[in-house]
């Protein structure tokens, strides 16, 4: 029998993996392929990674209620995170760490709409 906690749990990862597809979509259509989708490294994991001509793009998916809400929940420690992960990742690509990196924030509200800040920093 599924607990409630658990059954919460299994509809949030659910809901992740689609928030994940909606984004990897969402840049297809603009031309970008998808490298890869949830790329795990000894740092971390990276949601989403597609190709930008010869460049790559991290996307971080953050899924909430509201942009807002889903903006709150990134923080510089996941972007370091992400920093630290691709550095790993960029060691599969032909240029190495020679290739152009972005990092992109793709923000999903609970009716599926999505926000991206491309090109994000630690910076405040």
């Amino acid at each position: 029998m599924t607990t409630p906690l658990k059954a919460r749990g299994s509809t949030s990862y659910h809901a992740g993996l689609a928030a994940e597809e909606i984004v990897a979509e969402l840049f297809a259509r603009k031309g970008m392929a998808t490298l890869a989708k949830r790329w795990r490294g000894s740092a971390g994991e990276i949601d989403v990674i597609v190709q930008d001509g010869d460049g790559v793009v991290f996307i971080e998916v953050k899924k909430s209620k509201t942009h807002g809400g889903a903006a709150l929940r990134v923080t510089p420690k996941q972007l370091q995170r992400i920093y630290t992960t691709g550095a790993e990742f960029l060691e599969t690509m032909p240029k190495g760490q020679l290739t152009d990196v972005r990092v992109d924030v793709a923000l999903i509200d609970e009716v599926g709409r999505v926000d991206v800040i491309e090109n994000v920093s630690m910076a405040a």
